[in-house]
Order: structure tokens, then C-alpha cells, then sequence
């Protein structure tokens, strides 16, 4: 059994995602906490439930889901794993800011870790969460699912009846409708699709009411 807690933080309403279960350790997935009521909120909740956070994970490197990476590795020692083909995406996050947002972030950056790859399992507590690398948003975008919970983490490429844009330079329509396809077929119908922005929605669901899958 885990302990899911959704935070909805900076100006697009980014999801970040604290996952614990019974042993005390957690991972936290697209740590986007930008503004420093969100960051309070976010060590508060991790002190209060006396959580030992192991992992960082990205479903992908745009700057909304990274926004808070530095934080967590001031405070935990935590670097950014992610999927290798977004490494230039989440090194260069001060450049995205000055180019995409018109700010300067000094505390942007942060060391990124292991480097992840389709198949590839993260462990912590008694929980696995398998990589699913879907190209198409990003060219490193992955969702991350534990069969155990029936639940998958989506980041940016299945959204609640949508998707992920794929009009970013690093982005691909062709490759988007093969991950998509992926997704639901390995995924079952059961699956709790958890988005990195939006409410959350199941596979089934997506199956019947999504336009984009067919």
C-alpha cells in the first residue's frame, strides 16, 4: 500500500507528486515547486509524515516539471533522474527560463543522476516503478508505472482526454501516436493515470473519451 500527495505548484499548474508506503522512504516525481510557498509546502509535508526521500525523478526535462530540483538537493542530496535523451533539456533549465519565461534562475540548476532507460525499474520501500520511455512530447519523456498499484505516472504525454503538446523543437506528432499506442497497449484498463498537469483519469477511460487515441 502507498501514500500518493499531489502538488499543484508554479504559474502552469504543474502536478508534483510525493509517493511514500509503509517503510518511510519516498520518491517525489516532476518536482516543479517554483514559488516559496510551494517549496515550503512541499519539506513541510516530507518532515510532518517523517518521510526519508530516495529518489527524483523527471518524467521529462521542461523546466515546469524541474523548477524545484535544486531544492531537493540542497536539502536531501537528491539529483535528477531521468531519461538520457532529455539530459540537454534538464542541464541547460537557466536557459530555458531566459528563453521561454523571460527570467533568470539562479537556483535552477542542479546535478542530474542516473540516467534512465526504457525497461529500467526504480525501486523504494517495498514498491517498483517500471520506465516507460514515450518519445513525442520530449525525446526523453517516460512515464513511470508500478504494476503492484495499478498506476502510472504520465508526465506530459497522457493527459485527462488529451496530451502532451509535440510543437516544442523537441517535439514529434509521429513519435507521440507511437508512444500513445504503447501506452494503452501495454498498460491495462484499470491502470490510474496520474498527468502532470490535469486531474487524473484511467486508461479505460482514455480508450473511450480521448480523441487522440484511436
Amino acid at each position: 500500500m502507498w501514500t500518493i500527495k499531489r502538488f499543484m505548484c508554479n504559474p502552469l499548474q504543474e502536478n508534483c507528486y510525493v509517493v511514500s508506503d509503509e517503510s518511510g522512504e519516498c520518491v517525489i516525481i516532476d518536482c516543479g515547486a517554483f514559488f516559496q510557498e510551494e517549496k515550503s509546502a512541499l519539506l513541510s509535508y516530507i518532515r510532518q509524515q517523517q518521510l526519508k526521500p530516495v529518489h527524483l525523478l523527471a518524467t521529462h526535462g521542461h523546466l515546469d516539471h524541474n523548477f524545484g530540483n535544486a531544492l531537493l538537493f540542497s536539502e536531501y542530496g537528491l539529483k535528477v533522474e531521468i531519461c538520457a535523451e532529455d539530459l540537454p533539456l534538464v542541464e541547460h533549465l537557466s536557459e530555458q527560463a531566459r528563453e521561454l519565461y523571460g527570467i533568470d534562475l539562479d537556483d535552477a540548476q542542479a546535478p542530474t543522476g542516473r540516467l534512465l532507460a526504457d525497461g529500467d525499474s526504480v525501486t523504494f520501500g517495498s514498491h517498483t516503478l517500471k520506465v516507460l520511455r514515450t518519445p513525442g512530447h520530449s525525446h526523453g519523456s517516460a512515464i513511470f508505472y508500478c504494476v503492484a498499484e495499478h498506476t502510472a505516472f504520465t508526465g506530459d504525454t497522457l493527459f485527462r482526454m488529451s496530451i502532451g503538446r509535440t510543437d516544442f523543437p523537441e517535439g514529434s506528432w509521429a513519435e507521440m501516436e507511437q508512444s500513445l499506442h504503447q501506452v494503452v497497449s501495454k498498460l491495462p484498463k484499470e491502470t490510474i493515470v496520474l498527468s502532470g498537469h490535469g486531474p487524473q483519469s484511467t486508461i479505460a477511460d482514455e480508450l473511450l473519451y480521448n480523441p487522440y487515441i484511436r
